[in-house]
Parts: structure tokens; C-alpha cells; sequence
């Protein structure tokens, strides 16, 4: 194994263990809904949605803001640095990673009884941090991105599972 492909494996565990914990801690702090109505449920889970699209919000702010105050203004010429380029492709991968998680949510919500709905606040919280976490270790250095990737695609995957099992179980 290479440094890097430790780096990645090291992150990857790491983030994994980390977006556990969240889930766990928050949703044992989380108050419990009084939801009972499949309605209720898919509301819940559309605000804290709307939660978790605030990183990627960010990063396109981030984006627009520096094509508009730099020489990347035009964006077919080719003059993006570096950070911006790392920026958009930390945005491109939080809206696929975005996209996973709102499905993954509403179907949750949607399988879930009653107030067990609150994993997906929990679920959310975890994916703001955790994108987060994403973007720094990009900025910082590519192969530490391997923490905030693997914490949300796992997530992801698992919320995914958890309504498939659910709503076919």
C-alpha cells in the first residue's frame, strides 16, 4: 500500500466510525416527534432536508463568488485555480451525495414507524458535518477528502438499505 492509499484507507475507517457515533449521539438527544401520519413523517424528513442542502449552498456560493470576483468570470477559458477547481468538484460530489440522501431520507421517513423518524434529523446533522469534513480535507489534500466521502456514502448506503429493508421486510 502506498502512503496515500493508507491516507484513504485510514480516512475512509475513520469517517465511517465517526458518522456512528454521530448517528447515535444525536439521536439520542434528538427530542422524539410525535409523528405517526405517513405525511407527518415525509414533512419531517423535507426539513431536514432542507438542512442538509446548506453545504452544498455554500459551495456554490463559493464558487460564484470567486468566478465573479476573479479571472475564472468566464468559465470556458480555462482560468479556474486550483481551489476552484477542487471547489467545484467537492460541489459536483455533494449534489450526487445530496441526491442519495434525500431519497434515502424520504424513503426512510416513509418506512420508519412513528417517532423513530427523528434518525433522519440525526442523519442530516451528520451530513452537513460530514461534507464538511469533505471540503476541508479536499482543500487540504486530496486523498484526506477519503473521511467526509466515506462518513456520508456509507450513511447514505445505509439509510438506503434501512427503507429498502423496512418497506420490503
Amino acid at each position: 500500500m502506498t502512503s496515500d492509499q493508507k491516507a484513504v484507507a485510514i480516512g475512509a475507517v475513520s469517517g465511517i466510525s465517526a458518522m456512528i457515533v454521530s448517528l447515535w449521539l444525536l439521536y439520542s438527544v434528538l427530542p422524539n416527534p410525535d409523528l405517526f401520519s405517513l405525511a407527518d413523517r415525509l414533512a419531517y424528513a423535507l426539513k431536514w432536508d432542507a438542512v442538509a442542502v446548506l453545504p452544498l449552498i455554500a459551495m456554490f456560493g463559493a464558487i460564484g463568488n470567486a468566478r465573479a470576483l476573479g479571472e475564472a468570470i468566464d468559465p470556458t477559458l480555462g482560468k479556474e485555480d486550483a481551489k476552484m477547481l477542487i471547489n467545484g468538484k467537492v460541489a459536483a460530489n455533494t449534489l450526487e451525495q445530496y441526491l442519495l440522501f434525500l431519497v434515502g431520507s424520504l424513503a426512510l421517513a416513509a418506512a420508519v414507524e412513528g417517532p423513530k423518524v427523528k434518525i433522519v434529523g440525526a442523519a442530516a446533522i451528520t451530513f452537513v458535518i460530514m461534507r464538511i469534513a469533505f471540503w476541508i480535507g479536499y482543500r487540504i489534500k486530496p486523498v484526506y477528502r477519503a473521511f467526509g466521502f466515506a462518513s456520508t456514502f456509507y450513511m447514505n448506503l445505509g439509510l438506503l438499505v434501512g427503507a429498502l429493508g423496512l418497506g420490503f421486510g
